[in-house]
């Protein structure tokens, strides 16, 4: 290693993106560590409470983009309790101090306040993205300071999946005049009216536009006019098919002849209100489709669906809803022959009668869809006959997903534990990276998890298990794990102190519901001062007021541990005890 100059060793390292490839040349030697450090322009910090954000900077001194997870990925389901924490302040101050040439912030399940994104707005000349995913804490206020200081290269401004607070629409007429460098503008998630004149106006003077996601209050006509002068959209979350529709003056024509002559656009999502006729206008559009989101969709009928599947050739993405039933998966199968990635959403809605999802509709994908490699599948049954076919069908699975909806639910057809269906899809699939178990599972699942999953990443477990060696032949098994997530199964003490060897090298484990004790989280607390341990319990009392032996016999009610380097966080609300 010697003998490569320091410039070749930099250039080399210039094409390699990936977090986990750079995070490998960094400990090659010494000199390669130093190189790295220096070169890397894009850090990603997969917790925000396992570094500091001044030893960030620190270490990468000529950071251009940087990523910051926040909350647990159970907070999707409503099992971190709000005010836990990862507030974005402290990552956004360390950055405007040491950082002032950053240029792309991307933040997931953060508290971002309006004070934040003032700070962001004033703090960084060059700045051109600001994706926040899943976040909370801001208002169209902050949005507004952003679009006025953060104009002239702002290219990316995405808020997927946050809860922004409503303070007027006037955000939509900061952005700069005569023109913007906008690429990407998603507002899907607001819940407040738009401008619509402003909002017109805007899409008018942003020529490089290439995704536009709107909310579901954005009117049909405005639609339609935005669609005819954006020439470069590929990507289109639509607005409101009601509001501004009126079939007395023909708009229907209108937003037809727009997307007709859409001939860029390869992703839609949206459709909020749309039924019946109105999915009629995007039929030119669907033979140059390779993503399709429909899981926000509640009103389409099954029959919709079909027709429009059946033209949508070249779907590589599809995310549904479950009315689409195993009739119309079947269609999907039978039309979709790219498709590598399926979502089957429950439906949020008592609009239509629930239609049971079953196991036929996934092995038929399976069996017509032989380069799917990701699938998240909510479904009312599911047998191991079924998993088996479809572990033999695609080999290729990185990303495996099933909820039955009953928990515990067995093998309709033989009573059996679903053990054996499972134990096919991690022996078949080598490159299987996440797995997300349901139904009636006993111990033998996670023996074959733990055997055949060498590649696993991220497990999440419910209703699962008979005893502790269930989670014990995981942690034994998987040497790749790095997330490890439970929820309402029998593992205790002894299961979690088994692990002490592997949470070193773990990102996270989360536990709640299970039957581990405070003196066992003390314990591991005690042996490890490499991981927090955070016992979270809203309703109990504070651990301190209790006798010490009734206090250690108590049942942990959430547990997640953590490695870090930074120590014990010191935001942690009243019911967040760090052991």
């Amino acid at each position: 290693m010697a003998y490569f100059p320091e410039e070749v060793v930099e250039q080399i390292l210039g094409f390699v993106k990936s977090h986990h490839d750079r995070n490998a040349i960094s400990l090659v030697c010494r000199a390669w560590y130093h190189i790295e450090r220096l070169n890397r322009g894009s850090v990603l910090v997969n917790n925000c409470y396992a570094v500091r954000p001044e030893r960030v900077h620190s270490r990468f001194p000529r950071m251009r983009s940087l990523t910051v997870k926040g909350k647990p990925h159970f907070a999707d389901f409503n099992l971190v309790p709000a005010g836990w924490g990862a507030m974005a302040l402290p990552w956004v101050d360390a950055c405007a101090r040491a950082c002032p040439g950053l240029e792309e912030l991307r933040l997931k399940r953060m508290v971002v306040t309006d004070e934040c994104l003032k700070l962001v707005a004033h703090s960084f000349a060059n700045f051109k993205s600001l994706v926040l995913v899943s976040c909370e804490g801001f208002s169209t206020l902050g949005l507004a300071t952003i679009a006025t200081n953060c104009s002239v290269f702002l290219k990316e401004l995405d808020l997927e999946e946050s809860v922004v607070k409503y303070r007027g629409h006037h955000w939509l007429n900061c952005f700069p005049k005569p023109s913007t460098s906008l690429e990407t503008l998603n507002f899907a998630c607001l819940a407040g009216e738009v401008n619509a004149h402003a909002l017109e106006k805007l899409v008018e003077r942003s020529p490089n536009l290439k995704s536009l996601r709107l909310n579901r209050l954005v009117p049909f006509d405005v639609m339609a006019r935005m669609l005819a002068r954006t020439p470069k959209l590929e990507d289109l979350g639509t607005g409101s098919f009601i509001q501004g529709f009126n079939a007395g003056v023909g708009l229907h024509l209108p937003v037809f002849n727009a997307f007709r002559r859409s001939r860029s656009l390869k992703s839609l999502s949206g459709f909020w209100d749309a039924a019946g006729l109105h999915f009629q206008v995007i039929y030119s559009v669907c033979k140059n489709l390779t993503c399709l989101n429909l899981s926000y969709a509640p009103f389409i009928q099954s029959a919709d669906l079909i027709n429009i599947i059946r033209q949508c050739t070249k779907l590589r993405t599809l995310w549904v809803l479950d009315n689409i039933g195993d009739e119309g998966l079947k269609v999907v199968a039978s039309s979709c022959a790219e498709l590598e990635e399926l979502r089957v959403f429950p439906a949020r809605t008592a609009v239509h009668p629930r239609t049971a999802l079953t196991e036929e509709g996934l092995v038929a994908i399976s069996s017509g869809c032989r380069k799917l490699n990701t699938v998240l599948y909510f479904c009312e049954r599911m047998t191991n006959a079924a998993l088996i076919a479809i572990a033999k069908n695609c080999p290729q699975f990185t990303s495996f997903r099933l909820c039955i909806m009953e928990p515990r639910s067995a093998d309709p057809m033989t009573g059996q534990p679903l053990d054996e269906g499972f134990g096919a899809i991690v022996q078949s699939s080598k490159g299987l990276r996440r797995l997300s178990l349901s139904g009636l599972l006993t111990d033998n699942v996670f023996l074959y998890i733990g055997m055949y999953a060498e590649k696993l990443e991220m497990l999440s477990v419910a209703f699962a298990g008979d005893t502790d060696n269930g989670m014990i032949y995981v942690l034994n098994g998987c040497k790749n794990l790095k997330k490890l997530e439970i929820r309402d199964s029998p593992f205790g003490d002894a299961a979690l102190l088994a692990g002490m060897q592997r949470y070193e090298s773990m990102r996270s484990l989360w536990m709640s519901s299970c039957n581990i004790t405070l003196g066992g989280c003390k314990s591991l607390a005690a042996s490890m001062p490499s991981v927090n341990v955070e016992v979270i319990d809203e309703g109990a009392s504070s651990i301190d007021e209790a006798d010490e032996d009734a206090n250690n016999a108590r049942k942990v009610r959430k547990l997640y541990l953590y490695r870090t380097i930074a120590g014990p966080r010191g935001d942690a609300p009243g019911f967040v005890s760090v052991l």
